[in-house]
């Protein structure tokens, strides 16, 4: 007969050493993670959801990170910019049928509005909406020039790629697309929440920064989708230095909210072309749901 004597196990040079030091990890929070449950969060992720709302995503996302997860329609997303120097580039894709997506062009032109804010749609390139802010204290946000890219992260900070100290949009945008089915060529222009710009009559557009600490903005969803968002740099930032802070997301299931906003009592009444988008979504979804 073997007789086994378990000693205490310290450091982690051995494999015995680094799965306790692994399992005492568990339950151990930082100050920017996802949240599993959501409901796990700190009070200050969760504060203001409506009464016997249960959160579905809670998440603060540090700056020069990327995240994403497929959402059910009747979903609201609230990001909140807590320290004011967030810049979270967002799109949106079509769950189950991820070639319908955010089109940027659409959703300036259609709704004759350059500038996001609330009651603003969000549309798809099939004509449909995806999503509607539904609430926006910052109105700082960027719908025409897009996000970083690699080289031009190179040229002012000296690195872009996904995994250096000065991440481009663009890369960690695609990391976050690879991860649900998609590729680099299904990345296109995003829509930037706040960090803002204007458009003076000559065409010329000047940056506009940050509303500062505090600012939210709140999407609530038309159709299920998957999110994509990287907290990182604007384009138009004239600070020589890679800097930024994180944003808070925080979602939960409102489909109650859907009747409000097609009635207009959630963003006010909405226009002819945001109506149609929706009625474009609602018509689809209704013969999807008959076959």
């Amino acid at each position: 007969m073997t007789q086994t004597i378990e000693t205490a196990v310290t450091g982690t040079a051995t494999t015995a050493g680094a799965r306790a030091h692994a399992r005492e990890q568990h339950g151990r929070t930082a100050e920017t993670m996802r949240f599993v449950p959501a409901a796990s969060a700190p009070a200050r992720l969760l504060a203001g959801m409506p009464d016997g709302a249960s959160p579905t995503w809670a998440e603060s996302l540090a700056f020069g990170r990327y995240t994403s997860l497929p959402l059910a329609r009747g979903t609201r997303i609230r990001l909140t910019d807590t320290a004011g120097d967030a810049c979270v580039h967002t799109l949106l894709y079509r769950a189950g049928n991820l070639h319908e997506r955010l089109n940027g062009a659409d959703t300036v032109k259609v709704p004759w509005q350059a500038y996001p804010g609330a009651g603003h749609p969000l549309l798809s390139d099939a004509g449909r909406l995806i999503a509607t802010i539904v609430a926006d204290t910052s109105n700082r946000h960027d719908a025409l020039t897009g996000a970083t890219t690699l080289a031009g992260n190179t040229a002012k900070y000296g690195a872009g790629t996904a995994h250096s100290a000065s991440p481009a949009a663009r890369e960690l945008l695609t990391l976050g697309a690879l991860k649900n089915g998609l590729g680099p060529r299904d990345v296109a222009p995003s829509l930037s929440f706040f960090k803002g710009v204007t458009v003076d009559p000559a065409g010329s557009i000047t940056f506009t920064g940050s509303a500062g600490p505090g600012a939210a903005v709140e999407l609530l969803l038309q159709m299920d989708a998957v999110l994509v968002l990287a907290n990182t740099a604007h384009p138009l930032d004239p600070r020589p230095d890679f800097t930024g802070t994180a944003v808070d997301i925080l979602a939960w299931h409102a489909p109650q909210d859907l009747d409000a906003l097609a009635a207009g009592n959630l963003a006010g009444p909405l226009t002819p072309e945001h109506l149609q988008a929706l009625r474009n979504t609602e018509h689809d979804l209704t013969a999807r749901n008959a076959r």
